[in-house]
This record gives C-alpha cells, structure tokens and sequence, in this order.
C-alpha cells in the first residue's frame, strides 16, 4: 500500500532532522543513502505523483551537507566531519583578575529569513550553524561511568545545560513577537537572552525629517505571501513604512534585560541606530552589508558572517581560496586560532576605552566564544585584500574601539602567521596600517 510507504518516507526524512540536530553527519550521510533507494523502490513500484516532491527532499538534504566550503580530508581522503560545538579547550579562559560579568545565555532566538539559501525542512544552513555554535560538545558518559567510586560527581561543580532554543523559519512579525515576549517573560535572574536574524533587509523608502529607530529598516519577516524577486520589496507607497520588517524599535522593549543581538543581513547597519533605554548590558554584532564580488556567489550556502561565528577556521581558509585541508594542518590551525582566541580575550578585558556590555557578556562562555569569533572575522577581512570597502566589514552597537581590538597590530601580526602556516599570505596586506 502506498501510504505506508510514505509513512515509512516520512519517518526517514524526520529522522535526518534529528540527526541533522544532533550533528550526527556521519549517520544522515547513511540515511540520505536509504532513503535514496527508498524512494526509487516506491517510485518504481507505485506509478504515484508525488515522486518530484520525494525527490527534491533528497535534493535539499544532499545541498545541506555539502554546504561547507572547505573539506577536511583524513589521509585515506575520506572526509572528516568536524563539529563546531563548544568543547572543554573551546571558549578562551578566564585569566585571574579579569573583571567581567556573572551573566549566563539562557536563551536564544535563531530567526531564519533568507531567500534562496540551502535548507532542509524547517531549518536554513545559517540557522543550523548558529545552533552548532549554541551547543556544548556532549561530554563522554561511557568514559566517566567507568572510573571507580561515586564521588566524581561531587567534585566536579554542576555544568550548566545549553542555552534553551526557540528556531523560527520564515515567522511572521505576530510570530517571532509572540515568542520573543514568551522568551523575555521567562528570563532567570542574571541572564541573557540571545536573538539571532538572518534575514533579507528592509531599505528605509524615503529620508523622514526625524531619523528615529523606524527610519533605517531592519529585516524581513515572512508577510505569508511570496516577495517577488527575491530580494525586492513591494512597496506599496513610498510614504509608509514595510510592515513585514522587524525594526531597531521592535526590539527596545526588550532591553530591559540583558540583550545580545546578531544580524546577518543585508541592511544589518540598521541595529546600529540602537539607543540603551534602560542602561542594562546591550550588544549587537551586525554583519557586513555587501560581500566583495569574487565571494559574492556563495550566500546561497549560507552567509560568511555566521560561517566565521560557528566555524572561523573554515570561514578564514575559503576566504583564503582554499576548498581542502589535511587533517594534521587544519588540527595545527586550530591549536593556533585557539591561541589567537586567548589573546583577543586579553585585548578585550585590557581595554581601556571598552563599552562595558562587552565585558559584562564575557563571563558566559557562549558569549565569550562569539565575541572574539567576532573580532577575529573582523579583523581578516580588513587585512583582506579583496575586502576593501566599509560595508564589507562587520560592525558593532556599541563601537569597539578599533584600534584596541580588530585594528590591533598584535592581533594583526597573528591573522599573518595563521596565513603563513596555511602558505596564502600574499591574500592580506602586510602593511595594514600604512594602508589606512
């Protein structure tokens, strides 16, 4: 009977969706496999109608798992599946001394909103990676129910779980409101709550006299119609503002409490028209507006922005021009962009002239792990050689001062030692700050 063989279809899909969550690549690699052969059984043996829709499902989940740019390859060339969650060595450590603040990212908002852009089911590519980059690496059981007598567990203080996620696809503005209130309304003490946009920009229509923070655009949220060429926005009449657009001032009752935002979009510059209300620790990290024409191509595998926020060795190597790795070098980058980590967190906490939120952010290790991710994506693309215009860098509300921290020539010198190791220096400046 057909339909039980779209149950058993359906089963295979939703089960690749779990493993996809739990970053078992290895397993959706099998699955995707059986599942192939599935569908041609039921397609041969059912003459049905429902074989070019079965078909793009393998489609999409074939394009979700080959999204990443670079390959690692083991000496027998076989892939490597990398995992870019938060382990033991990730997050840089706490020198003593350091003064940050005790708060902890309880939870996050990944909003998807993006044209075009590889996803399977109910979850883009940039949505996927910023979960990653969310999640702690899960720490061995086996290993640990193994050691002799009970008092491991009261030794070790109590691990804090991973932030609780709320994954939007397309929401509508009532949407992503509803569950941003619901969110905010459930906050502990002391925490933070992270809202990721990725998402097409909103353009302001016209200049107003007063520039307040509905006069910039934001980003698009889902207006349960399709838009029309991609990124192209209906206007309706120049004189009011695009509805479906989630703006600056959408968010300002929120800050409130402690907030942490990151816009990867094309009108991304918009969130740095922020004013902080209510004094409490407010960052936001915004992505460059425009990628240089040679990287343009790639957004549809999903944004260099959030790649350099989940997997910044990657992201560093396909700016690079490079599309594969040996296992060794890319594990000696790592050591490397590890050691590159620990500096950026002593750039930050020696500051001077720092805004404060950064440094109250810097206690939880998420947070900490996306900053100097930040600031070192930052930092490569304006000593990139193609990256030579001011919208092709990130920005930040609150400003870092620049040359403390991405315009460092400390942290310079270090960007030009990772890419001697990897053999592309002559891809960045040498002189960076003579070019200025």
């Amino acid at each position: 009977r057909p339909e039980l063989v779209v149950k058993k279809l359906r089963y295979y899909a939703r089960f690749i969706v779990v493993c996809l969550l739990l970053n078992k690549m290895d397993v959706v690699k099998d699955l995707v496999k059986e599942l192939s052969d599935e569908i041609e059984d039921y397609t041969h043996r059912f003459n049905t109608e429902d074989q070019v829709e079965w078909n793009l499902v393998l489609q999409e989940v074939a394009a979700f798992i080959e999204a990443d740019p670079v390959m690692v390859l083991n000496d027998d060339n076989t892939i490597v599946i990398t995992s870019n969650r938060l382990s033991e060595t990730g997050a840089p450590l706490l020198e003593q001394g350091m003064i940050v603040g005790q708060l902890a990212l309880a939870d996050a908002l990944i909003i998807g909103n993006c044209n075009n852009q590889v996803k399977f089911s109910e979850l883009t590519i940039d949505m996927f990676r910023m979960l990653q980059a969310l999640e702690r690496e899960p720490m061995n059981l086996a290993s640990q129910m193994n050691k002799p007598g009970m008092q491991e567990s009261t030794e070790k203080p109590a691990r804090r779980e991973n932030p609780h996620k709320y994954l939007l696809y397309k929401p509508t503005f009532s949407q992503l409101y509803t569950f941003l209130a619901a969110s905010f309304k459930e906050l502990p003490a002391n925490s933070v709550l992270l809202i990721y946009l990725s998402a097409t920009g909103v353009f302001p229509s016209g200049r107003s006299d007063s520039e307040g923070p509905y006069d910039f655009g934001g980003v698009l949220t889902n207006s349960n119609r399709d838009i029309i060429n991609g990124d192209a926005i209906h206007k309706r009449n120049q004189s009011y503002k695009e509805m479906h657009c989630l703006h600056p001032g959408d968010l300002y009752p929120f800050t409130r409490k402690p907030l942490f935002i990151i816009v990867d979009s094309s009108n991304s510059v918009a969130y740095k028209n922020f004013t902080n209300l209510f004094g409490q620790p407010l960052v936001c990290l915004l992505s460059p507006t425009a990628y240089p024409k040679a990287l343009q191509d790639q957004s549809q595998r999903g944004s260099l922005f959030t790649l350099f926020l989940n997997n910044p060795l990657m992201a560093f190597l396909f700016v690079s021009g490079l599309s594969s790795m040996r296992r060794g070098l890319w594990e000696k980058c790592q050591d490397y962009l590890r050691k590159i980590n620990r500096d950026i967190a002593q750039l930050l906490t020696h500051s001077r002239s720092i805004d404060q939120s950064f440094l109250q952010f810097f206690g939880d290790e998420f947070l900490r792990l996306l900053l100097t991710r930040f600031i070192f994506c930052s930092a490569t693309m304006r000593m990139h050689k193609i990256f030579r215009e001011t919208r092709n860098y990130p920005e930040s509300y609150p400003q870092l001062p620049r040359d403390e921290t991405v315009e460092n020539p400390h942290l310079q010198k270090h960007i030009l030692e990772l890419a001697s190791i990897l053999d592309v220096r002559n891809v960045f400046l040498e002189n960076t700050l003579d070019d200025y």
